[in-house]
């Protein structure tokens, strides 16, 4: 991963093999002209009107729309541009209660990008949270929504373009021919088992 992104000193993560809102994932940025391979918290805090003081903040892990107040001072500024790197993401899929999952992966790309943000947070310190658009043809039988995926030759337009750059991603529709579906019969919220004794995996 390290030598997809062009990282040269890749420092050890403890982002699992699958990530989920609220828990560490990997990101790929940029100081003074290096790019950085580093793990972070997946959502941005926010704190609803009425939480009690001590509740735990909501990770808000997909951005909508770059041009919005909470969005736009990052998202104008490269410093703050990040790549969420990805093999796959998952969707959920089927009725209510027994939805399974049904993953999306970039044909003939083992190892993509999803472009993002990031800030560090007083909560959770480092955080990031991905930049979503219309979905295309591909992904419609499932969602209406996609993250905004990048290829390699996306990546330094992402990272240094201008604010307007950043929105035509947005804007664009990733090919539906670059888009493969494999659905699973995994459910998409595990059931936790009836306790009877430890295990361990």
């Amino acid at each position: 991963m390290a030598a997809h992104f062009g990282v040269a000193n890749p420092v050890m993560s403890n982002a699992g093999d699958e990530v989920y809102p609220g828990t560490p994932g990997l990101v790929i940025r940029e100081e003074a002209g290096q790019r950085i391979m580093q793990s972070m918290t997946w959502g941005f805090p926010l704190r609803l009107k009425g939480m009690a003081p001590t509740a735990k903040p909501k990770p808000v892990n997909n951005i909508a729309d770059l041009a919005k107040p909470m969005w736009k001072g990052l998202a104008a500024k490269p410093q703050w541009r990040c790549l969420i790197p990805l093999t796959a993401f998952a969707e959920a899929e089927g009725v209510k209660g027994a939805k399974t999952r049904t993953w999306f992966n970039v044909k003939g790309q083992p190892i993509f990008a999803w472009a993002g943000l990031w800030r560090v947070s007083d909560e959770w310190g480092p955080v990031y949270s991905g930049v979503m658009t219309d979905c295309n043809e591909a992904i419609r039988p499932v969602h209406d929504r996609m993250p905004v995926l990048l290829m390699p030759e996306d990546y330094e337009r992402w990272l240094h373009g201008s604010f307007d750059d950043a929105v035509s991603f947005q804007d664009r529709c990733f090919p539906d021919a670059l888009i493969e579906m494999t659905r699973t019969s995994e459910l998409w919220v595990k059931k936790k088992a009836v306790a009877e004794a430890p295990s361990l995996l």
